[in-house]
């Protein structure tokens, strides 16, 4: 298994308010996470930070995950516990009051990933099929255009794109999707915020997770030299996990 993860202010924003990285329990099975945090003066760094800093503390004292199951419900617990954390945290801190996160993490297992979102970052996977969109964005947008109201194109340029209906903490619980994919042999998850898939195409990342002339390094900068070249409006923040074999803890 090999990751990275890279993240960038961009060209306009004054902070930056995503997160994210890649955490390895005991066993040698990683978690991947990009969070893209939101409200009150610099409250979304508040929001990613404090759910990065609780689910690499979860996840290094996990014990090994051994089915689909198991995985998709230590993603259950341990993010419900971490939306309850935010959420407190915002009642009691008046300069944190509304703020939240979006969420994307996925545990990778030599058998299989199980990856959860929260809102509108997102994770693809290149396999031997093709590169496509494992997540289903929480936004307004992809409501009206799953509905029919609108379509694909004109939510790219739609002026309420970035208003969401769900995020991790703005609420006291939180509904999440989580599905588990089989990982095998030279697949590639990418996981990241809208500051990426905002401003790169689908065809562009295609290309760029396949170019087998540069490094997994070399493409996670490429990314983000590209959102930057188109604007670089919001923060970019992605991971990058590729399988390759190798044999766990035990």
């Amino acid at each position: 298994m090999k990751a990275v993860f890279m993240t960038d202010r961009g060209k306009v924003r004054l902070h930056n308010e995503d997160n994210g990285g890649i955490f390895m329990n005991s066993h040698g099975q990683r978690l991947a996470i990009v969070a893209d945090g939101m409200g009150g003066h610099r409250a979304g760094d508040v929001a990613s930070e404090m759910t990065i800093q609780h689910l690499k503390v979860l996840w290094e004292k996990s014990t090994k995950i051994h089915t689909a199951e198991q995985a998709e419900q230590w993603l259950q617990q341990s993010v419900s516990q971490v939306n309850q954390e935010i959420y407190q945290h915002s009642l009691n801190h008046t300069e944190c009051e509304g703020m939240g996160t979006t969420i994307v993490a996925a545990i990778c297992t030599n058998l299989f990933a199980t990856v959860v979102n929260i809102g509108d970052s997102r994770c693809y996977l290149q396999n031997e099929t093709g590169f496509k969109q494992l997540t289903e964005d929480h936004s307004l947008v992809n409501e009206l255009v799953r509905s029919g109201q609108i379509s694909k194109e004109d939510a790219e340029h739609h002026p309420r794109k970035n208003v969401l209906l769900r995020a991790l903490g703005t609420e006291e619980s939180v509904e999440m999707d989580i599905k588990t994919i089989i990982f095998e042999e030279e697949d590639m998850l990418l996981l990241c915020s809208d500051g990426l898939s905002n401003k790169v195409t689908e065809e562009e990342m295609e290309s760029i997770i396949n170019d087998k002339s540069m490094s997994m390094e070399e493409k996670a900068a490429e990314y983000i030299k590209r959102a930057n070249q188109y604007g670089g409006e919001d923060n970019i923040t992605l991971a990058i996990v590729e399988y390759q074999e190798f044999n766990e803890g035990r």
